[in-house]
């Protein structure tokens, strides 16, 4: 579910769950979170690799597990995430992000959690909340627009549309690009420049670029478990997995 290397000082995190194509199911949630717990705790790590498939870095949540639920299930679905979310962005320790393939809803936002986001040049990324009638979520509201600026991430998040790796780079999403099949070589090339660097002054910058997150989970929090029970919701899932346009009402 999660493969977890090592060399030196930098340590490879890679979702590998092929048959959902590395989508946030509750069972990849839970080893992404035990994982970022053992590196964190691992005095030895000075920079984490985070990175997918050939295909798919991470096409978001897994939707064959949404729809209507108790209000209680989805605020722990949530729970779940942000620890993961806090985990990230609160580490010690910097994050890059080599993506290959697909990176779409919640995979775009763990994306946006890293500090460096090296992209093959065959790399898709796409906001996707909106089409199965959810807000964004997985931190996005706080991290894009502070990589992007308000406007862009206002397109982004609103529009939904496909972005190419260099429209990306172009946006800011992307700090490089190479060529596809190489976002994994030039991350560990820029992980093993930043193991190199004093670590206090890394944990400290990543520590106050963090600052207002909390809030955003908050509110983040309480908007997707009430969405998770409209009708809209339910509409976009059903359209999902019928391969039609969805129609939403607004309820």
């Amino acid at each position: 579910m999660i493969e977890i290397s090592k060399d030196d000082a930098v340590v490879l995190l890679r979702l590998n769950d092929p048959e959902r194509r590395n989508a946030l199911s509750m069972p990849l949630r839970l080893a992404l979170l035990d994982a970022l717990r053992e590196v964190e705790a691992d005095t030895a790590v000075r920079a984490v690799i985070l990175a997918g498939g050939d295909k798919f870095f991470c096409p978001g949540g897994d939707v064959t597990a949404m729809g209507e639920q108790p209000k209680i299930a989805a605020l722990d679905r949530m729970r779940i995430l942000h620890e993961i979310v806090r985990l990230m962005a609160y580490s010690s320790k910097p994050f890059i992000a080599a993506v290959e393939g697909w990176a779409v809803g919640g995979g775009l936002s763990l994306a946006m959690l890293c500090d460096t986001v090296v992209a093959g040049r065959g790399a898709r990324f796409k906001a996707g909340f909106g089409e199965i009638g959810m807000a964004p979520d997985t931190g996005i509201l706080f991290t894009l627009p502070r990589r992007v600026g308000v406007g862009p991430a206002r397109q982004i998040l609103l529009y939904n549309e496909v972005m190419d790796c260099e429209q990306a780079h172009g946006l800011g999403i992307v700090d490089q690009i190479v060529d596809a099949g190489a976002a994994l070589d030039k991350a560990r090339t820029l992980a093993s420049k930043l193991a190199q660097k004093p670590p206090l002054p890394i944990a400290l910058t990543r520590s106050v670029l963090a600052a207002g997150l909390d809030d955003v989970l908050l509110r983040e929090r309480e908007i997707q478990a009430m969405l998770f029970s409209s009708t809209d919701h339910l509409e976009g899932r059903a359209a999902f997995f019928e391969k039609r346009p969805a129609t939403f009402k607004g309820n």
